[in-house]
């Protein structure tokens, strides 16, 4: 195994990442009144051809960057490349992503208004951004200016003290908290080694499918999602769970939790890793189990609140929220085919109606998949992990609403078993394409119905993606040249 990084492997990511960077000022999710580029030439960015070549630099940059990670997952899938190459790579390609202006959501402004709203004396579990003022107000989404907040109260924590040092400046408060999630990348970053021992699978594999994937940095770290950063603390309380220093484990779960809830799905499963460790019988040792690792999480869930200064008001805003369309989730997308196909022909069926039966359906499904496996796995240890990850898995496909980067949840932990190279490369392909169906503003395009789109436009650009994925999965397989390298570092 050689322990340098090749140029060719390096630099096209590099150039894709400042490509990113800069196509994203003008086709971003960009600023609505940027103080920066207003009354410059570079606002010219944001109209017309403008637009397009922003829109052409942006995709280019992509382009780089998927093409740079494919030649590196071939030397990691030969063995020439360890776990310390990926991450200098992936911290390389990072870098220019830190200042670029939100790319493929606009989540972040919601973000920093939903920190304001604490800051400034509203219950954030009530009000939404339309009780402040501009700019941060005026950045939010508008089907988002009256929704209260749905995450937990550490990531609302980091919203106020953002906003407290930042102000109204809602470019550098964006900046700010992207830096907040780029900690939960490295955090993920430290945890993949320990968690591949654990779990079977190649330290230099699962960095590449992680933190080096640009579904994970386009999205992930382009788009500052919290996602990241819960993973991250995710990955970490898994791992130390694994390590036996379970009420560590428990914590940071709680801290992962205290981010978004999703991570809090992890936490049964784990009692099943801590009760397979004691003496004496099952009942016994379950509780035991759940008894001190439930008193780690309460404890430290609770000190967050208590911090945040906020209540549990959170549970219930999940409780009401109603779910965003989105054709990635199973459910949804079972439910337009059917209708679009059939159901509008038939009298009596309405787009809604069917939509919500299959919504229900998928919710049942889901409910049934998440009991049987944690159920099966009740004899703990790696077993328990990936009966966690089909868990995470399962709520990124059959949820009411899914998002691109919910599929982060199971990579995280599942990039850290083993795995033959074609599935390796299904994994890729497949990351690739969900980059690529999400627009550089935020707007998911591929969808069964396209009402709003022209349809000469939309089939041929679902079938590209298609086909970039396809490209991706076969291009792993391919031998990659041996050229002068340059200085790198040894990894595992």
């Amino acid at each position: 195994m050689t322990g340098v990084v090749p140029r060719r492997v390096l630099w096209p990511g590099v150039v894709g990442a400042v490509l990113l960077t800069a196509g994203g000022l003008g086709a971003g999710a960009i600023v609505r009144r940027d103080p920066l580029l207003s009354g410059t030439i570079l606002n010219a960015l944001r109209y017309g051809h403008g637009h397009d070549l922003a829109f052409l630099v942006l995709f280019t940059g992509l382009a780089f960057l998927v093409v740079s990670w494919v030649r590196l997952g071939r030397l990691v899938l030969r063995g020439e490349a360890g776990g310390r190459i990926v991450a200098l790579a992936a911290a390389a390609w990072t870098a220019p992503l830190i200042i670029a202006p939100p790319l493929y959501s606009r989540d972040v402004y919601s973000y920093l208004a939903q920190g304001a709203v604490a800051l400034r004396g509203f219950d954030p579990y009530v009000h939404g951004a339309s009780v402040l003022d501009l700019p941060l107000r005026g950045n939010v989404a508008g089907l988002w200016q009256e929704t209260p907040s749905p995450y937990g109260p550490l990531f609302l924590l980091l919203g106020k003290v953002t906003v407290f040092i930042t102000g109204d400046n809602v470019i550098l408060g964006a900046i700010f908290m992207r830096l907040a999630v780029l900690a939960g990348l490295v955090l993920l970053a430290w945890a993949i080694p320990g968690l591949t021992r654990h779990l079977g699978g190649r330290t230099s594999i699962a960095m590449w499918l992680t933190v080096a994937n640009p579904l994970v940095l386009a999205l992930g770290i382009g788009g500052a999602h919290n996602d990241i950063l819960m993973v991250g603390l995710m990955a970490a309380g898994v791992l130390m769970v694994l390590d036996r220093r379970h009420v560590t484990g428990f914590a940071l779960l709680a801290l992962a939790t205290a981010v978004k809830a999703t991570a809090f799905l992890v936490v049964p499963f784990l009692v099943w890793v801590w009760a397979a460790r004691l003496s004496g019988p099952a009942r016994q040792r379950f509780l035991t189990a759940a008894g001190a690792g439930g008193a780690a999480f309460v404890v430290v869930f609770a000190a967050a609140t208590v911090v945040a200064g906020v209540d549990l008001g959170w549970i219930d805003v999940l409780r009401s929220q109603g779910p965003l369309l989105t054709w990635m989730s199973l459910p949804c997308a079972a439910g337009e085919l059917l209708y679009y196909s059939v159901g509008r022909y038939v009298p009596g069926f309405t787009y809604l109606g069917v939509l919500s039966v299959f919504r229900a359906l998928g919710v049942v499904v889901l409910a049934f998949v998440l009991v049987q496996q944690w159920w099966l796995a009740r004899v703990g240890g790696v077993e328990a992990i990936k009966r966690a990850t089909i868990a995470l898995l399962a709520v990124s496909l059959l949820a009411p609403s899914v998002l691109p980067w919910y599929f982060t949840w199971a990579l995280a932990l599942g990039a850290a078993f083993a795995w033959k190279e074609r599935w390796i490369g299904v994994f890729a392909g497949i990351s690739v394409w969900m980059v690529l169906v999400t627009l550089p503003d935020g707007t998911i395009v591929a969808r069964w119905t396209y009402d709003s789109m022209n349809p000469w436009v939309w089939w041929p650009y679902f079938a590209a993606t298609v086909a970039a994925g396809a490209w991706v999965a076969r291009e792993l397989r391919r031998p990659e040249p041996v050229l002068t390298p340059v200085a790198g570092g040894t990894g595992g």
